[in-house]
């Protein structure tokens, strides 16, 4: 019987490394809420008892049900009806209603909303799952983000409509962000927000590229303050799918073809405001965009695990030259590639869960029962700051490198097949078109760099760095570690340069800056998995040959790396329509 979680001895590995007891005391609040909800866990070891059952039956759930039918969905797509309406795949409908069946559709909702209250770690696994399973459905699955917004800053009366729903898996949602003319640059947003004489907000306008628009709920940013042209003029807004609410048309995409990619006119469509005036896209929208991002990387991983076993499985049976093509160096070297980078995407996405989880409990903890001791409350400020930091740069950190790695693998995965790895016979074509969208929504790579180089170059990096050098180190790891010091010496250099030629320049070199301290981070992490007291000897020897591989290649790359950062060449600037060359003027 398949099952996509205990079949993944590094999910298995992980769960019993990261320290889930702190989670589960942390989201359960000392567990407070036992004796309140029948489901609430009593201490942490039933905590943990309950993640692993439920991330028992999604991954049976996904490896039984969801996987094989993904095939069907992506030949089949969704319609755009006469009405106006969309009709789902029959196997996304079929899907999701095992999924609500299952009561997963409310990860992180509180207990009083019939959600499960997990951490976002866990959730981050179940999101994986899924889209290992069929990438498509996580786009639907992944979209609780719209409920724990609701649920971070809306009214009462918004969450008691809204959120008992989501948890029951009886909506979907969307969250409507993008326009014609307002992509990556959403200060641009243009959709009107105006009130009547009663105070009834109508929304008015055109939205594009928007994942699930068909949904029964939309969150959707618009501008309520006209006179306002930049992101201060944005408010958030919460509407139903209605007769006012028209799908235009459905994208026809590369990719991902279970989930509907919509274009909604709103035609005066009532709604409510989440939260305050003018905080839509500076509070919310980068909330609910930070999960988001989150998830998709949990997807690119889950997708790329799917491509690699694709390509084991064939490597291991298909022979050439009287031999398993497992045997060639060649394929080898790709396989072993491709898995170290998996793991070290696990890693870096798991981390950033388990950071993410840390600051919504700091930041809970300041705004509900702050301490009375005035040093304690000192403390707990100074916590709260440094993981609200460190979630800044992991978050595009996680989305940028696990959608790269994807693509990578996916690539990889057709080549590893060769003709065959091209033709629809095998699911490795399919997972390289749903692999291409990961680099490109919820922020494009190159986003995700400007947002974490800010982090790398502030010293954050270097701080997060500091803190893993607390561990207890396995001794044969010591010249891995060494090249990481090393290494880290060569990114402080690398920032002060930057430093002395201005933020144009680190814009110009972000990538490269990103590069070495992502490969840092992972060495880090994987020699403290590496390090970890495990009676299994294979999962010993696995981490520490992981460990090792990883840390030796990216150690070759981050000093060429630091040297092109170093070199000064600005030639980008200087002579680019020299080299690009000038573009023809029309006629």
């Amino acid at each position: 019987m398949a099952n996509f979680y205990r079949d993944n001895d590094d999910i298995q590995f992980l769960f019993r490394h990261i320290n889930l007891r702190e989670l589960a005391e942390i989201c359960e609040e000392k567990f407070n809420f036992a004796g309140q909800f029948d489901y609430a866990p009593a201490d942490a070891d039933e905590a943990i008892q309950n993640y692993d059952m439920v991330l028992d039956a999604l991954g049976q759930l996904a490896g039984e049900f969801i996987a094989p039918r993904a095939e069907q969905v992506d030949r089949q797509g969704n319609t755009l009806n006469a009405d106006g309406s969309v009709t789902r795949p029959k196997a996304i409908a079929e899907s999701l209603e095992k999924l609500a069946q299952a009561e997963v559709m409310g990860f992180t909702l509180p207990y009083r909303f019939g959600g499960l209250n997990f951490p976002n770690l866990v959730y981050s696994m179940a999101i994986e799952i899924v889209s290992r399973a069929d990438a498509a459905l996580m786009n639907i699955f992944g979209l609780q983000g719209i409920a724990e917004t609701i649920n971070a800053f809306a009214s009462e009366e918004i969450k008691q409509k809204y959120l008992y729903d989501f948890a029951a898996g009886k909506v979907t949602g969307a969250m409507v962000l993008t326009e014609p003319d307002a992509g990556s640059d959403l200060q641009k947003v243009m959709l009107r927000a105006f009130q009547d004489g009663n105070g009834q907000w109508y929304l008015h306008g055109v939205k594009r590229f928007i994942t699930n628009g068909c949904g029964d709920v939309l969150l959707v940013l618009a501008r309520s303050e006209p006179e306002i042209s930049d992101g201060r003029g944005l408010s958030l807004f919460v509407c139903d799918r209605g007769p006012t609410v028209h799908i235009r048309r459905l994208e026809d995409k590369l990719g991902i073809h279970g989930s509907p990619t919509c274009e909604i006119f709103f035609d005066n469509t009532p709604c409510q405001i989440i939260g305050e005036r003018q905080r839509g896209l500076i509070t919310y929208v980068m909330s609910l965009m930070n999960g988001a991002r989150i998830g998709i990387a949990a997807q690119s991983v889950g997708i790329a695990e799917a491509a690699f076993r694709v390509a084991r499985d064939y490597a291991a049976s298909r022979k050439q030259f009287g031999v398993a093509i497992e045997r060639l160096p060649a394929v080898r070297d790709m396989l072993i590639d491709m898995k170290v980078a998996i793991e070290a995407g696990r890693a870096l996405l798991y981390e950033t869960s388990h950071v993410v989880d840390m600051e919504l409990a700091y930041a809970r903890r300041l705004a509900t029962n702050p301490p009375e001791d005035a040093a304690q409350a000192k403390e707990l400020k100074n916590a709260a700051r440094k993981y609200k930091r460190y979630a800044a740069m992991l978050t595009p950190m996680s989305k940028y490198y696990c959608s790269e790695m994807c693509n990578r693998v996916a690539y990889d995965a057709i080549q590893v097949l060769g003709g065959s790895g091209y033709m629809r016979d095998y699911a490795c074509e399919r997972h390289a078109r749903d692999a291409r969208i990961t680099t490109i929504y919820e922020g494009t790579s190159q986003l995700q760099v400007v947002a974490a180089v800010r982090g790398v170059c502030s010293g954050t990096a270097e701080n997060l760095i500091a803190e893993y050098l607390h561990q207890q180190f396995n001794p044969e790891l010591q010249d891995l570690l060494k090249r990481l010091a090393e290494g880290t010496e060569q990114l402080k250099t690398s920032i002060a340069f930057v430093k002395e030629n201005g933020t144009e320049y680190m814009d110009l070199y972000g990538r490269a800056l990103v590069d070495i301290a992502i490969d840092l981070i992972n060495g880090y992490l994987l020699c403290g998995q590496a390090s970890t007291k495990v009676n299994n000897e294979n999962s010993k020897l696995h981490k520490a040959a992981l460990a090792r591989r990883y840390i030796s290649k990216n150690a070759a790359k981050i000093a060429p790396l630091a040297e092109l950062i170093c070199s000064g060449d600005k030639s980008t600037f200087t002579d680019y329509e020299v080299i690009a060359g000038l573009i023809a003027e029309p006629g």
